[in-house]
């Protein structure tokens, strides 16, 4: 067991020096944002990273119970429990974690890196992507892939964590001006279809300086990541840590 004054020392120097920090304790957690939601006391493990997320893990799923992104972090001590809070102002949201025991807690120095490669042809990394969209944002679900539209076809149909509808075009290189316009215009057609808040991410390895100007201007959003592709379809995509099926928290550590 691990003093809560220290515990606090440590998180503090982790932030500051936007260490990856590992806490496992037992806790209680609030949220407070879009939604509301109350995690009663038990024994969790919680992740902050040096880019300012914060993620509550169960001993089920790999994924997070509770998660936020781009947030301020910081902890106190109040009446004999440690008071993990993270908030950001928009949207509006706040994430409360009151431990009343710290069993372990580590912090480490981690270079942050842009090493994730994929592999395979056009086709194969739709396929992989469709199995699990976490990697681009958390909460991500894929709905359809390859849907047709008049003008073209839209690469990624999704639903995020607020049940907004997600339009995401894959572009193997350099996203272009052209690239922006497509994907306003698929979004446009199923808000128009659906009737309801739509979202657009373009995904690509890097994206020319004009086009990222408009991306802000009509409110999409722009998702980087690397891709290798084949001169054919023999080989197919592969993407570093991704598993075809969501396994235990026990089962992903012992890897």
């Amino acid at each position: 067991m691990i003093k809560l004054d220290k515990a606090k020392t440590e998180i503090e120097k982790g932030i500051l020096n936007q260490d990856m920090i590992i806490l496992v304790g037992d806790c209680f957690v609030d949220y407070l944002g879009r939604a509301t939601s109350k995690l009663t006391k038990g024994k969790r493990l919680v992740l902050i990273k040096g880019d300012g997320s914060i993620a509550i893990h169960q001993n089920r799923l790999v994924k997070p119970t509770n998660y936020m992104v781009n947030t301020r972090i910081g902890c106190e001590l109040n009446e004999g429990a440690l008071i993990v809070k993270a908030h950001k102002q928009k949207p509006a949201e706040k994430l409360t974690i009151s431990f009343e025991n710290i069993h372990d807690l580590k912090r480490y120095e981690i270079e942050a890196t842009n090493d994730l490669r994929l592999s395979g042809s056009e086709k194969d990394l739709n396929e992989i992507l469709m199995q699990d969209l976490s990697m681009i944002e958390p909460g991500l679900k894929a709905i359809n892939q390859q849907q047709c539209f008049r003008k073209g076809i839209c690469d990624i149909i999704a639903e995020d964590k607020n049940g907004n509808l997600v339009i995401i075009e894959l572009k193997r290189r350099q996203a272009d001006f052209a690239g922006v316009t497509q994907l306003q215009r698929y979004m446009l057609q199923v808000e128009k279809l659906k009737n309801i808040k739509t979202r657009g991410i373009l995904l690509a390895p890097s994206i020319r300086k004009n086009a990222l100007e408009l991306l802000e201007e009509l409110g999409l959003e722009f998702a980087k990541l690397d891709f290798e592709l084949t001169p054919n379809d023999k080989q197919k995509a592969k993407i570093k840590g991704l598993e075809s099926k969501q396994q235990t928290i026990m089962e992903h550590l012992k890897k």
